[in-house]
């Protein structure tokens, strides 16, 4: 792993609980987005583009030139910003290759018979362990499945963004129950995380403030194996697996799954206007069975 360290700024969505990173090269000011959120309320249906905007203020104060717009995987619990910033900045947006098979999954699940799923809705899809650079700083893609079939991690000099793979150390591990999930992938993807150097900055995706504390979602390889409260008290993949599958048959799904996909597995975009003007979302009936039900 290379030892450069980039600068890393981060943006908390209270709305989603999620984490959006700028990572920039001190030395070219050139700077990669991370998981950027689109703005989305589900009860009046509403789009809008704070959070994105805010990102490109930052770039702007900061004077850096967006190189990429990267996600880790098709995200289930808020829309991705990445077409609106390529638009803005034109940079080229990336995703990991294996968001092929989510988009065959969840094509299925939306009944879209010509919907493409082959991942040219991205500009650049990375392979286990592709490289590539931001800036003078190099890049490495670890291909990090369990949370879902396509997640990648990406580590850019000494930090690596992990997304749903694990938490901060009050936090433990993500859920590996939706479709296409995995505890057994995510424990073998959360060793690969942790066998990075132990002074390995590590950038999570999500945190829900446990205990009502002040959002959290910077660890090291080190904290992780010391105190994460799944890791260091499962001794073996079995033990994980155990855990996992047990704490996700209380969760209840996202709320926003259903509508996320159908526009993350097009890489952030909305569904053509119809006729009249306007963007619908379709909304399959009976598709997640098994999750817990929400009891507010």
């Amino acid at each position: 792993m290379s030892t450069a360290q980039p600068l890393v700024k981060a943006f908390y969505d209270a709305h989603t609980f999620s984490i959006q990173y700028v990572v920039s090269d001190p030395e070219t000011k050139k700077c990669a987005i991370i998981d950027p959120v689109l703005d989305f309320d589900e009860k009046s249906g509403s789009i809008a583009t704070r959070s994105a905007d805010a990102i490109l203020a930052n770039v702007e104060e900061q004077g850096l030139k967006v190189e990429w717009i990267l996600d880790t995987h098709p995200h289930a619990d808020h829309f991705s910003a990445a077409q609106y910033l390529e638009g803005k900045t034109g940079a080229p947006t990336a995703i990991g290759k294996k968001v092929v098979d989510v988009q065959k999954l969840w094509k299925s699940i939306y009944n879209w018979p010509d919907f493409r799923a082959d991942g040219s809705q991205w500009d650049r899809l990375f392979a286990e362990g592709e490289t590539f650079m931001v800036g003078s700083i190099p890049a490495k893609v670890l291909f990090s499945p369990g949370h879902t079939l396509a997640s990648i991690t990406y580590v850019i000099g000494d930090a690596a963004f992990v997304h749903d793979a694990i938490f901060m150390p009050d936090s433990g591990t993500a859920r590996a129950d939706f479709p296409g999930g995995s505890a057994s992938q995510l424990y073998r993807s959360i060793m690969e995380i942790l066998s990075l150097p132990d002074e390995t900055r590590l950038f999570a995706g999500h945190d829900y403030q446990p205990g009502g504390r002040e959002p959290l979602w910077e660890s090291t390889v080190a904290e992780q194996k010391a105190k994460n409260i799944h890791m260091s008290r499962c001794k073996t993949e079995a033990e994980f697996v155990k855990v996992r599958e047990a704490r996700d048959k209380t969760l209840s799904m996202p709320r926003l799954i259903l509508h996320a996909l159908q526009v993350n597995m097009s890489g952030g975009r909305l569904p053509e206007p119809e006729a009249n003007g306007r963007r619908y979302l379709k909304f399959p009936l009976d598709a997640l069975q098994g999750a817990a039900w929400d009891s507010q």
